[in-house]
């Protein structure tokens, strides 16, 4: 496991209020509702097939200003929210989309100061909201196997917040390697988060919130057996979250045509005390359930016997 080191700071690092200035990131609309983002600097200018927009136009002009192209076309300048920043960043991983994001800090619980672990970095989506919600007083660390994606999420964390963060640290390598201890919150996207449950285990504290971010169903049903199966877990929680935006202009009020539907699931459970098991829970029991132990039984006894064939054939 190896730490990547931060990106020195050797120029203006890009406000997140007040007038516009070089460095800063600008979101610019069209009267079409299409969106383009770009840095700003000094002398240069944005083409479109709508004219050119000078940067020194909007260096100096309060957020929420409105420019006029060459064309004659106006433009309406925002600094980019973080969720709108997510969605137009580098991409290396796949990134974890802004309603589960907001999902993971919210019913995770994440607070000023906490300290967290997630894996895999990804791109960093969920690094800068992590980063967001515990502040300068927390940590946030992050694992990612490959060194490519490492550097994308550096890249895109250190633009977001216009440099190192200092509640951050990226990790290069296996989270199931982590040795560091004492944390609050333990998110998790991977294919097979089970797998690492021993090393959630270690680290983090009673009472802690543990999160898995999981695309499919097998998965789920995976994740959440393991932890029912090890004990000293609340009872698995699973869920996904759909977004549906709505028309409204004047009577005409109905639901949009198009809606954010499923990205992933997301499970969370909290860690007990050292050698405390939760009260079973009573619940009806379901074909699906019993299935599933069957399975779990077959597999211990196919296991079983490979085992005993190895043993005889050693002899």
């Amino acid at each position: 496991m190896t730490t990547t080191p931060a990106t020195p700071v050797d120029e203006q690092l890009p406000a997140h209020r007040g007038p516009f200035r070089v460095g800063d990131r600008v979101q610019l609309t069209d009267p079409k509702g299409r969106m383009h983002t770009i840095v700003l600097e000094a002398g240069k200018a944005f083409h479109t097939h709508r004219g050119a927009l000078e940067h020194d136009q909007l260096i100096g002009l309060p957020d929420g200003s409105v420019i006029t192209a060459t064309s004659g076309t106006q433009y309406l300048a925002l600094r980019p929210l973080l969720s709108d920043y997510v969605l137009s960043m580098p991409r290396g991983a796949q990134v974890i989309y802004p309603k589960d994001a907001a999902q993971i800090v919210a019913m995770g619980d994440v607070f000023p100061g906490a300290k967290v672990l997630e894996a895999g970095a990804g791109s960093g989506a969920l690094t800068c909201s992590l980063l967001r919600a515990v502040g300068e007083t927390g940590e946030v660390h992050s694992y990612e196997l490959r060194p490519d994606f490492a550097a994308i999420a550096r890249k895109n964390v250190e633009a977001f917040f216009g440099g190192p963060h200092p509640a951050w640290h990226l990790h290069e390598g296996d989270v199931a390697s982590n040795a560091i201890g004492g944390f609050d919150r333990i998110i998790l996207d991977m294919l097979t988060p089970w797998e690492a449950l021993d090393m959630v285990e270690r680290s983090l504290i009673p009472g802690g919130v543990f999160i898995g971010y999981v695309a499919t169903t097998p998965q789920l049903s995976e994740l959440v057996e393991a932890l029912r199966e090890r004990g000293g877990w609340t009872e698995p929680r699973a869920w996904e979250s759909l977004i549906r935006d709505w028309h409204a202009d004047g009577l005409a009020v109905r639901p949009d045509h198009r809606m954010i539907a499923h990205t992933a699931f997301l499970v969370s459970s909290r860690k007990l005390a050292p050698g405390v098991t939760a009260p079973p829970r009573r619940r009806k029991p379901s074909k699906g359930a019993e299935a599933y132990a069957l399975r779990r039984a077959a597999q211990a006894a196919l296991a079983a016997e490979q085992q005993e064939q190895e043993d005889t054939s050693g002899e």
